[in-house]
């Protein structure tokens, strides 16, 4: 079965005023994700910190430079992501738009559901 990587993009700048979820969105999402395993769906998921203790580096023009954090140009960045393996885009896109619906309303989030392409290196990967 394919696998999906959902990244889960939220702006930094406008979250919900508690900065972040609340008991009750903690105790959907962890019923939420304790389903998605037993169903063999959910292979990996977790938050990401902040994107001013991060850092990105970037190859233009053969030439390396590192940027910390935060990205001030970005209006949204990934905040989280969850590796889930699906039968096909349209079962994962289900399984991300009930992620979504567990969150209170006054929550903004764009998830994107992309197929992970496998490796042709061999000893590398899932079809190692």
């Amino acid at each position: 079965m394919p696998r999906y990587l959902t990244m889960i993009r939220i702006d930094e700048n406008n979250l919900p005023e508690s900065g972040g979820p609340s008991a009750d969105l903690e105790e959907r999402m962890g019923e939420l994700l304790q389903e998605m395993t037993k169903a063999g769906v959910l292979l990996d998921t977790a938050g990401l910190a902040p994107s001013a203790e991060g850092a990105r580096v970037r190859w233009e023009n053969g030439r390396l430079s590192v940027t910390d954090g935060p990205f001030t140009e970005a209006k949204e960045v990934v905040g989280g992501y969850s590796i889930v393996q699906a039968k096909d885009r349209a079962e994962a896109v289900e399984w991300t738009k009930r992620f979504l619906k567990v969150h209170e309303e006054y929550w903004t989030i764009t998830v994107e559901v992309r197929e992970i392409s496998e490796p042709e290196i061999p000893g590398v990967g899932a079809q190692a």
